[in-house]
């Protein structure tokens, strides 16, 4: 007995939305969180738990105002949204692009890959500690969520 060899069904027209079933899934995550922000806002006491930094130090953190930042998208606002965390604000529009070139390049069937080299690394670094520097600093108070 020879075994037959196996075939390989060539792909149908749902193997693109399988290949977009990831990126699909965490849009669909990233737009709950939104939604739920959007309808919840953090304008007001009592909804979200306080940042424990600033809570216990004073001290603003990166994230601080991130949550008011993406009130502020989900509605429109973008200077509201720079106002309360201008790199939040640069974070979404990052997930964004990046979500984009992984979503085509899934629906192509090329891997998506992120290399970021040491240099890369230590940028993103410094740009964050840079900003929570500036922004608990006297004339830094512009950046204050």
């Amino acid at each position: 007995m020879n075994p037959e060899p196996e075939t390989v069904a060539p792909p149908g027209p749902d193997s693109g939305l399988r290949a977009l079933a990831v990126p699909l899934g965490v849009l669909g995550a990233v737009a709950a969180a939104f939604a739920y922000v959007a309808t919840v806002d953090p304008n007001e006491p009592g909804h979200y738990p306080a940042c424990p930094l600033l809570y216990y130090t004073g001290v603003y953190c990166p994230g601080c105002g991130g949550l008011r930042s993406a009130h502020a998208v989900a509605h429109g606002d973008l200077p509201a949204a720079l106002g309360a965390n201008a790199l939040a604000v640069v974070g979404f529009g990052l997930f964004a692009v990046g979500w984009a070139l992984w979503a085509v390049r899934a629906a192509r069937g090329r891997p998506v890959r992120l290399e970021l080299g040491r240099a890369q690394l230590w940028g993103v670094g410094v740009a964050v500690a840079l900003f929570t520097l500036v922004r608990n600093l006297p004339f830094g108070g512009w950046l204050h969520p």
